[in-house]
């Protein structure tokens, strides 16, 4: 199984509104996406796009992510950290289900079945303990811009 490029570092917040000031004001962000929600995973998610080497706005994306009511694991991890931070990477594969078979057959745990993302492609988590540390989304690479 190869591992396509970093799609984008999942930041949680309890501000989409203030994080968005931030990135753009201190950050310099140049390309914000409009907010919208997820309901079916319980967030709220805004995109932030990065440059890159080039100039072009084709670098890693942030994605601020806000818990809706009801959700209990942004909301667990904002407690614990309640200016936000980091909550996750994802990478990019070329197929999702021999992505998700690969993993399982390297022993680790897979959080549930794949399912819709905010880009609108299939995704699955891998669970952190078994990732170095670090909760890992892995994505379908999106058909066309993302």
């Amino acid at each position: 199984m190869k591992l396509g490029r970093l799609n984008h570092i999942g930041v949680a917040t309890p501000s989409i509104a203030d994080s968005i000031v931030f990135y753009r004001d201190v950050m310099g962000a140049t390309q914000i996406h409009a907010p919208f929600d997820l309901p079916e995973q319980g967030v709220k998610v805004c995109f932030v796009d990065t440059p890159g080497a080039d100039g072009a706005l084709n670098g890693t994306q942030i994605e601020l992510i806000e818990p809706l009511p009801g959700n209990t694991s942004i909301a667990g991890f904002l407690e614990k950290n309640p200016a936000g931070g980091q909550h996750h990477v994802c990478y990019e594969v070329p197929d999702i289900h021999s992505a998700k078979a690969a993993f399982e057959a390297l022993g680790k745990r897979v959080l549930g079945e794949p399912r819709i993302g905010a880009h609108g492609t299939l995704i699955f988590f891998l669970h952190p303990k078994d990732m170095g540390g670090v909760l890992t989304e892995i994505m379908e690479t999106p058909k066309g811009a993302h």
